[in-house]
């Protein structure tokens, strides 16, 4: 099994708050028989936590080379029922107090495996893995990976991070996410511990945990670091933990330079990274030594793909500085999506090269800097002007409001959510505006402010924008 190759069978390769350690060597055994009660080539819905049934369900897949379609636990009857219909799983591995339809054939760690009856749809040979895109699991659009996409990239990450069997790798992001299984992919491939928990960071089971497992990593998308400061982890003695790392979108700058001076001040690495479901899960790294010098870029491509960068008529830009789309290529680029149950049977269409949609600057030593996505930019009365960037500005100016940028039509569109300070939201929403124009020099007309409970997010902590403009439409 190419995730666990070879290491000694007595190793931990995972532990639970408990105290609980599964090895190495019970891990291929679980999972072997595991595997002996589904069919090659079958398609199961694996219904995910950060728990040692989730471990041995997946890997059990992989060796019998049925593909798993990863999925959230808590995910709505609804939705599963939609994506049952469209891609008829011809078994269900998750909790097994939870119901499934079917017969049961099989029991582990508290899952139990049904098979469902339903007509399975041809699987492409290659196919090895399906993820929803960017953790957004109630989506019926799918990417396709293949055993080589697996590999590659689980190879890659561990070789620039210089992983080893000693490492612990403390589980902060869910399975189903992309980000979250190049965790578990990586430190299986390089013989380390994963240390399961499904708790958030906000609660004290989490860190009675975290202290007495004592870590060697700790992962986090944006909002992780953002919830990490306001938990004052960086005044937190955290004894045992070597490297931080981030993917999973822009960190704010001074949040970025914050965290890589307190690495810096502990000996430990920070290491900020830029990925995609696209592409298995990373594409570029900021090497630790780098990460106060280059604050603010994605870095540079991992171990075995590269980056170039065209302008708007596809020809490739050349020269450093100028903007243009970053497309990557490499072993770890996926086959491709997947939007119906006959989609299942294609092959690889991609061939190696993903235009990312990311919009990109490359200084002179190499390293890249996202600038926006290709399609958030909008026109207002004939000036282009960059939501992404927007929305990092008004979080250097206001950080105590949480803000996202909408907009068509000559018509920037700003929800805040946070605290409110001054006087009122009122002043806070002309605060916004006044900034805006400020700094855009477009008339106040281009800007509307309004102030809603919360901003909409991902498991992950993306915003998501088409929910914030579905519940607040004009």
């Amino acid at each position: 099994m190419f995730l666990i190759p070879g290491h000694d069978p007595a190793s931990p390769a995972a532990e639970d708050e408990s105290g609980r350690i599964l090895t190495y060597g019970r891990l291929r055994a679980e999972a072997g028989e595991l595997a002996k009660s589904l069919e090659p080539r079958a398609l199961v819905f694996l219904f995910c936590g950060n728990d040692f049934g989730t471990l041995i369900g997946y890997l059990a897949s992989l060796l019998r080379r049925a593909v798993p379609l990863l999925l959230d636990h808590r995910l709505d009857q609804t939705l599963v029922r939609r994506l049952s219909d469209i891609y008829r799983p011809a078994f269900i591995w998750r909790p097994e107090n939870e119901e499934a339809a079917g017969y049961t054939v099989a029991k582990c760690e508290g899952y139990a495996l049904t098979a469902t009856g339903l007509s399975p749809w041809p699987l492409h040979e290659d196919l090895a893995l399906l993820i929803t895109t960017s953790g957004s699991t109630g989506s019926p659009k799918l990417v396709r990976q293949s055993l080589r996409n697996l590999e590659s990239n689980a190879r890659s990450i561990a070789q620039y991070l210089g992983l080893n069997a000693s490492e612990r790798a403390m589980t902060t992001l869910p399975f189903n996410y992309v980000y979250g299984l190049s965790v578990v992919n990586s430190h299986l491939w390089a013989g380390g511990t994963l240390l399961l928990t499904d708790r958030s960071l906000v609660q004290k089971e989490f860190w009675a945990f975290f202290h007495r497992a004592r870590p060697t990593s700790l992962a986090g998308v944006p909002y992780t670091y953002e919830l990490l400061k306001r938990l004052r982890f960086l005044q937190m003695e955290t004894p045992g933990l070597a490297t931080l790392t981030q993917a999973g979108g822009k960190l704010n700058p001074e949040l970025h330079r914050e965290f890589a001076e307190y690495a810096l001040s502990r000996g430990q690495k920070f290491v900020v990274m830029y990925g995609a479901a696209e592409a298995t899960a990373r594409m570029a790294y900021l090497p630790p030594e780098k990460a106060l010098e280059k604050c603010g870029s994605m870095g540079r491509p991992i171990p075995g793909g590269r980056f170039t960068l065209e302008d708007e008529h596809g020809a490739e830009i050349f020269e450093n500085g100028p903007t243009g789309e970053l497309v990557y290529y490499g072993d770890n680029v996926t086959l491709g999506y997947a939007e119906s149950g006959a989609d299942l049977a294609r092959g690889d269409e991609r061939r190696g090269r993903l235009a990312t949609g990311d919009l990109a600057r490359r200084d002179e030593e190499g390293y890249y800097y996202v600038t926006g996505r290709k399609n958030r930019f909008l026109k207002i009365f004939g000036h282009r002007l960059g939501l992404d960037e927007t929305e990092q500005l008004l979080k250097t100016r206001f950080p105590h409001l949480e803000c996202a940028c909408l907009g068509r039509d000559d018509r920037l569109r700003v929800f805040a959510a946070g605290d409110v300070q001054g006087e009122g939201f009122d002043f806070q929403a002309e605060a916004i505006k006044n900034f805006l124009v400020e700094t855009t020099r477009l008339n106040p007309s281009a800007f509307e402010v309004a102030l809603v409970p919360e901003i909409p997010k991902n498991e992950a902590g993306k915003t998501l924008y088409a929910k914030l403009e579905a519940d607040h439409a004009p």
